[in-house]
């Protein structure tokens, strides 16, 4: 389902409780009731929940967001360390050259193909991934210089090598979702608190109210979804995920 249709039904579904929780409560409540004596205890105890879910949930979208940033770093790193390595065996012999070339090429079509989607979908990367690296590294290491060009060049090789293994171990541990299970909860449940206040400011069935009580939900929906999304650090696509491989070596 594409995700912005998760937020558009997200979005209609909040709204719609709380517009029919607004004409349910509205049948129950009598002519003689009145909004204007809410105590004034609940009105500031109702702003100072706002304010605290509030900083709670900024806390949030900026922690998932640092992480996706880091998350996008890594991948950049490992796609541009691999292509170094790919550029710069051409002062090798051919078949050398070429045996190296192929390796990596197996390598980014694999973790294209297979490993980021099985990373999205179960949080760990594919013993297939690690044995293509090891054999990169063996075939690139087996490689003796055998003059000043390939011997200037194959420790800086060995060295892209060295990065690119590290960014893929700083990648596996990123693959899982960045907020904890009690996290969810409490944001969740912040959000039907923070909503469920609309009810005890007694709000009325007039265009105006029902208007911003509608935005009011449809905001904290879609921040929640926001939250959601950027909770998976190598977002909700393997396609999106894999970009920084696919523009240096398919394009």
């Amino acid at each position: 389902m594409p995700e912005w249709l998760v937020l558009a039904l997200a979005m209609g579904a909040a709204c719609a409780v709380v517009l029919l929780v607004v004409f349910l409560n509205q049948r129950r409540v009598g002519e003689d009731d009145d909004p204007s004596e809410t105590p004034d205890v609940i009105e500031y105890m109702a702003m100072m929940i706002g304010v605290v879910y509030a900083i709670v949930l900024g806390l949030a979208i900026a922690g998932v967001w640092e992480a996706r940033s880091a998350a996008g770093d890594t991948v950049r790193a490992e796609a541009q360390s691999l292509y170094e390595v790919s550029e710069r065996v051409h002062v090798y012999p051919a078949p050398e050259r070429e045996r190296i070339r192929a390796d990596v090429t197996a390598y980014v079509r694999h973790v294209v193909d297979k490993e980021f989607p099985h990373m999205i979908d179960k949080g760990e990367l594919t013993e297939r991934g690690d044995a293509l690296l090891r054999k990169l590294r063996h075939d690139a290491a087996e490689s003796t210089p055998r003059d000043e060009r390939m011997a200037q060049t194959y420790q800086p090789l060995m060295d892209q090598i060295a990065l690119a293994d590290d960014a893929r171990g700083a990648r596996e541990q990123s693959a899982g979702a960045t907020l904890p299970g009690v996290v969810w909860f409490g944001l969740v449940g912040g959000a039907m608190v923070t909503v469920g206040i609309v009810f005890t400011l007694q709000i009325r069935r007039s265009p105006r109210e029902l208007l911003l009580a509608g935005l009011f939900s449809a905001l904290i929906a879609f921040l929640l979804f926001l939250v959601w999304d950027f909770d998976a650090p190598f977002g909700q696509s393997a396609e999106d995920a894999a970009t920084p491989f696919t523009d240096l070596f398919f394009n």
